[in-house]
């Protein structure tokens, strides 16, 4: 992948926290602010964070858990990050103004990550726009790389079409396996994360139905 476009110095949001343009991308360091110690407990990765509502309520639900956020704009990966450090929260969140499909493809180390999330991605309706999806197979695979044995992807969508070819997509994927409410199937009711995106949040308000998927990584198989 070709490096990105420098970011000119006049840019308003020149200063968004970024990952290096190549090479291998290591977990630890990418939880570390400055000189600060690396977090010892679990990472948890919100793909496409936005303004940042799950990260907030994550980190009060889960506080031994340092939580990740890739965002593709650089204004709110910016100003999340900044109201993460202003709300004490800095040493156990922070985003990145990133692409997680070039993240994912050069994280490590393999088995590391506790949680990954995606809310109501893809936000394009007409059959040409699927190659723009988020979710496809080479995204799958590297999440199941890096998740460790029984490390969770939860996606939720208030599009059943897309919550359709979701299902069929992770599904094919043989390193993850069906985590919902009935054996066999990805479905849940709720979210059990103690924590909303600000869609879900709207979604519950006007009533509108949310489609809610959870995947475990299975085991990795050990070779004497």
């Amino acid at each position: 992948m070709a490096p990105s476009a420098p970011i000119r110095s006049h840019h308003p949001y020149a200063r968004a926290p970024r990952v290096p343009d190549e090479g291998p991308l290591t977990l630890r360091s990418l939880c570390t602010r400055g000189d600060g110690p690396a977090p010892t407990g679990p990472v948890e990765i919100e793909i496409g964070p936005g303004r940042g509502g799950f990260l907030f309520e994550r980190a009060a639900a889960r506080p031994e858990a340092f939580v990740l956020g890739f965002e593709i704009r650089m204004k709110w990966a910016t100003l999340v990050d900044e109201r993460l450090v202003a709300a004490g929260l800095g040493a156990r969140a922070r985003t990145y103004a990133a692409d997680a499909k070039d993240v994912f493809a050069r994280l490590g180390p393999e088995a590391s990550v506790a949680v990954v999330y995606l809310h109501f991605p893809d936000p394009w309706w007409k059959k040409r726009h699927e190659k723009r999806l988020v979710m496809g197979d080479q995204l799958v695979a590297d999440i199941a790389r890096v998740l460790e044995d029984g490390g969770e992807l939860f996606v939720q969508t208030d599009v059943e079409e897309r919550a359709a070819l979701y299902a069929e997509v992770i599904g094919a994927c043989a390193e993850l396996e069906p985590a919902g409410d009935v054996e066999g199937s990805p479905r849940l009711s709720e979210s059990p994360y103690g924590a909303r995106s600000p869609r879900e949040h709207h979604a519950i308000r006007d009533g509108l139905p949310v489609e809610r998927q959870r995947w475990k990584r299975r085991a990795r198989v050990t070779r004497s």
